[in-house]
Order: C-alpha cells, then sequence, then structure tokens
C-alpha cells in the first residue's frame, strides 16, 4: 500500500507539471521517467531502512544473549574460591578434605599450588586468588612492610611443629654422649631447634645462642654448663637434614621437610615441640586474604571449612603429629 500510494502521488504531480506548462508528450515522458526513477529510489530507501532494522534486531538480540551468558558466568563464579597454596601440608588440606567440606554448603574450591612463598602473596594482592594459606603471621607482617602488600590473617589453621627425629635410635634417653644434633643453619629456624633441645631436656639452656653474634653452634657444642652431654650441634641447610639425618645421631627438622621425606611413618618424631599461648600464635599458619575482604561470603564459609572437626580428623589421622591443628582467632 505504501508504495501504491507514493508512486500515485509522484504521478499526479508530474502530470499536473507537464499540463500546466503545455509541453509536448516528450516533457510527458521525461516526467514519467522521472517518476519511475524517484519511485525506485523510495523502494531502495525502504528496503535498506528495512535491512538496518533487522541488522538493529539481529545485534541487539545477540547483545541480550552475551549479556545473559556473561550474567551466568558471573552467578556461576560467586560460587568457586580460589586458594593459593604450598603442596605439604596446606594444599593436601585443601584438596583432600576442605574441598569435600565446602562442597556440601554448594562451594566449589580451586587450588592453586605454589612452590615459593613470594607469589602466594603478590598473587593475592593482585586480586588473583580469593585468599591464600601457608604463611605465619610474622612471615604475613614482613611481606606487608617489606613489599607494600595489603594482606591479613583471618583464621588460624594448623602447626607445623619442628621434631627430633633419627633414625638410629628410638628415645631421646638413647642419643649418646658426644652425639651428632642437626639443626637447620638459617638464623630463625636455628633458634628455634635449640629451643626445643632445652625444651625436651637435651640441654640445659641455649647460653647465649641467639642473643650473641660471637656464640655460635660451635661454641654451644664447647659449653659445659649449657650443654652437659656434649652433643656436637650441626648445622645444615633444613631441606636437606632429612638426606642428612642417616649421618647423625638425631636432628631437629621442621615439619614440612619431615613430611616430604616421609619421617612420620618411617621413623616417627622422638618428640615435638610444645607451645604455649604465645608460641602457638606464632607458629601457626594462617588463612590469609587481602584487606576489605575478610567478611565476605566466600571467606566465612572457607573458615568454616578449614577449621571443622573433618579437618582436624584428618590432620590427626593423615600427619601423626608432623601437624596439629590450630583453630586460632586472626590477631
Amino acid at each position: 500500500m505504501k508504495k501504491r500510494f507514493l508512486t500515485s502521488i509522484i504521478l499526479s504531480a508530474a502530470l499536473s507539471f507537464g499540463a500546466l506548462t503545455g509541453c509536448g508528450s516528450s516533457s510527458a515522458e521525461t516526467a514519467a521517467d522521472t517518476a519511475e526513477s524517484t519511485e525506485a529510489t523510495a523502494e531502495s530507501t525502504e528496503a535498506t531502512a528495512e535491512s538496518t532494522e533487522a541488522t538493529a534486531e539481529t545485534a541487539e538480540a545477540e547483545s541480550t544473549e552475551e549479556t545473559t551468558e556473561a550474567a551466568a558466568d558471573t552467578a556461576d563464579g560467586d560460587k568457586k574460591i580460589t586458594v593459593g597454596a604450598t603442596p605439604v601440608p596446606h594444599a593436601e588440606i585443601l584438596d583432600n578434605i576442605v574441598k569435600e567440606v565446602l562442597a556440601k554448603d554448594g562451594w566449589e574450591l580451586e587450588t592453586v599450588v605454589f612452590n615459593d612463598y613470594v607469589l602466594p602473596n603478590t598473587s593475592l594482592e593482585e586480586g588473583e586468588l580469593d585468599a591464600n594459606y601457608f604463611q605465619t603471621l610474622g612471615y604475613m607482617n614482613q611481606q606487608n612492610e617489606d613489599a607494600g602488600l595489603h594482606l591479613t590473617a583471618v583464621a588460624g589453621v594448623h602447626i607445623e611443629p619442628m621434631g627430633i627425629y633419627s633414625e638410629k635410635y628410638a628415645s631421646l634417653s638413647e642419643i649418646p654422649d658426644g652425639g651428632s644434633i642437626g639443626i637447620p643453619n638459617d638464623p630463625d629456624n636455628g633458634e628455634r631447634a635449640i629451643d626445643l633441645l632445652v625444651q625436651k631436656g637435651l640441654l640445659n639452656s641455649k647460653g647465649g645462642f641467639g642473643s650473641d653474634d660471637n656464640y655460635t653452634e660451635d661454641t654451644l657444642s664447647k659449653d659445659a654448663d649449657a650443654n652437659p652431654h656434649g652433643y656436637v650441634i650441626t648445622p645444615l641447610e633444613a631441606a636437606s637434614l632429612p638426606l642428612s639425618l642417616p649421618d647423625l645421631d638425631a636432628a631437629a627438622i621442621n615439619g614440612n621437610y619431615a613430611l616430604e621425606a616421609g619421617l612420620p611413618e618411617a621413623h616417627p618424631a622422638l618428640d615435638i615441640e610444645e607451645f604455649d599461648d604465645e608460641t602457638t600464635i606464632k607458629r601457626t599458619n594462617f588463612l590469609v586474604v587481602k584487606q576489605g575482604n575478610e567478611s565476605s561470603e566466600k571467606i566465612q564459609a572457607l573458615i568454616k571449612a578449614l577449621q571443622s572437626d573433618e579437618v582436624k580428623a584428618y590432620i590427626d589421622e593423615t600427619y601423626k603429629g608432623a601437624v596439629i591443628a590450630s583453630f586460632t582467632d586472626a590477631q
């Protein structure tokens, strides 16, 4: 109808123009040609408009579909929690038990395993992780200060106690006078090992170790008051102590290195660290998040799962004292 009406108007106008000017048949034909050309142009314009309208409708439909898919993806992502962790025992605890506990409440856990202590924190700072789980408060605070990070602890999970291990003896009392006892050679863990030897009665005191720069492991080995049994205190790289154990009478070994070497099963610790309130907080490994996310639904669900009875039972049964639950509040 639109086409016929438009054509009628154009032809009428052309004929009227010819009559008024007195033009002959040639003028009429020109007018008719003009009318046909104008009609064709109108039809082309209308077709272009219809094509443009169809294209717009298609684009709108595709945009709506993409928006719907994006919304669905966002909704799905809201139930996914991404946590960075080191392999033993942190990633094991997450993958073998926490994932199962979270799934009961509809949460999906993704564990990202790191083999160093730097990237888990920088990845958390940059928003690539929801949380990480591998470090003590002291390490986190030092990283915040040194690297300008904005991380905070939200829940204590476990302690990896240092233990005294031996392949030759079944009890501390069997270690002979003058026996060699390995300790880690870095300052923090070295002093921790000496404190353990004092705590378990192998040494009377640590003498000036840790407070006097001139008082070394060799000095302690020769200090009859602090070391009446004359144990030879032997500093070695912490990670190498399990491998060196056959050559020593005993060694104070960090829990994670003992676990990686399979010592709890093959040669259970003769004794392990004991903790008071202060050292419990100092040695606990915490769940850590970026500041501002402490109260998010994801983090609250993760805290609940990590501090559950199922996780405690798993830790007790799996690590046999090389890891102990420490469900403490953030300090």
